[in-house]
């Protein structure tokens, strides 16, 4: 596959070849639902609690006489049906994280940027190098360029002006070669990458 690759001043700077085997694969919509529930699902905090029979704060005397009274015989005010009782089988904290095989996670990854070439909202740019960290001059350029919701994927190392001019500006998220992933991918509506960034997404992948 051959996209041209362009500038930040939107001028063009020749061509690239794309490996088929990354970039041209048919996106399969199965393969991307699993790998983006897996990234949510390690992502999500988990912190949810309640108080148990154990942990809510009464005395453990027994509360009344066991007969004679014409009611249930209860031995406890931490039971879950008293107002301020436990909860019987609450939420408690834990990871919601599972696993999913590394060449799986891959294999996501490529039908995710395949996705993005398919429907023509790949764009290669030359490098993302700016003289200063100016927001306004970055703001100008991805609006001649009609960015409106982009993921910015460099090299190794994102360039330190471009990540600062970056940050104020809505809508353009910006990423290392190595903080690839399916759901920042696909929640944008371009995926801009940088030769370097293509260099090192297909060495990674390959």
């Amino acid at each position: 596959m051959k996209l041209d690759v362009i500038k930040l001043d939107a001028g063009k700077s020749g061509s690239i070849d794309l490996a088929d085997e990354i970039f041209g694969l048919e996106p399969r919509a199965d393969i991307l639902h699993r790998v983006v529930r897996w990234q949510r699902a390690k992502a999500q905090a988990g912190t949810h609690s309640t108080l148990g029979r154990a942990d809510v704060s009464y005395s453990t005397k027994k509360i009344y006489r066991q007969k004679g009274t014409g009611g249930a015989r209860h031995g406890s005010r931490k039971a879950p049906i008293f107002r301020k009782g436990g909860v019987y089988k609450g939420p408690v904290p834990r990871s919601h994280a599972h696993d999913l095989p590394k060449k799986f996670r891959a294999l996501g990854l490529k039908h995710a940027l395949s996705s993005k070439a398919a429907t023509g909202n790949l764009i290669v740019l030359e490098n993302i190098e700016m003289a200063g960290a100016k927001t306004k001059d970055l703001a100008k350029a991805a609006k001649e360029l009609g960015w409106k919701r982009v993921l910015v994927i460099d090299g190794a190392e994102v360039n330190e002006n471009f990540a600062k001019a970056a940050r104020n500006i809505e809508g353009i998220d910006v990423l290392p070669s190595m903080g690839a992933n399916v759901y920042d991918i696909l929640r944008r509506d371009t995926l801009v990458i940088t030769k370097a960034g293509i260099e090192a997404l297909e060495a990674r992948l390959k």
